[in-house]
């Protein structure tokens, strides 16, 4: 089955949204940390967990259609929503740590959550 170029386009689309609003509250999170709003920076930063899983959904969506044998078209907005995803990831992860950092530089314990 070959997907309507409509249908593809919804799910590239989903991908690029929620990779762009993942890495935008991760970013959030780390401004939130800097002027020693944790509590606002622990939120943003689950918000941004949040998007990545939805951009996840729309990808597995994709990649399940090709598993399948479906006929994908590669296209230079599924390259961009691909990229948003990894980048929003990446973005995320360091924000978590960046977060730690400003924790720590307050004075705060965060021994038990470098754990995770």
């Amino acid at each position: 089955m070959v997907y309507e170029e409509g249908q593809l386009l919804e799910m590239v689309m989903e991908l690029i949204m929620h990779g762009g609003d993942a890495k935008s509250s991760a970013m959030e999170a780390i401004q939130a940390a800097k002027h020693g709003e944790f509590d606002e920076a622990i939120d943003k930063l689950a918000d941004s967990e949040d998007a990545i899983e939805k951009a996840h959904k729309s990808q597995t969506k994709l990649l399940t259609k090709e598993a399948s044998g479906d006929t994908i078209e590669l296209s230079l907005l599924m390259i961009h929503g691909q990229d948003h995803l990894m980048t929003a990831v990446t973005v995320k992860d360091l924000a978590a740590e960046i977060i730690d950092v400003y924790r720590k530089l307050d004075g705060q314990d965060i021994s038990e959550d470098s754990e995770e």
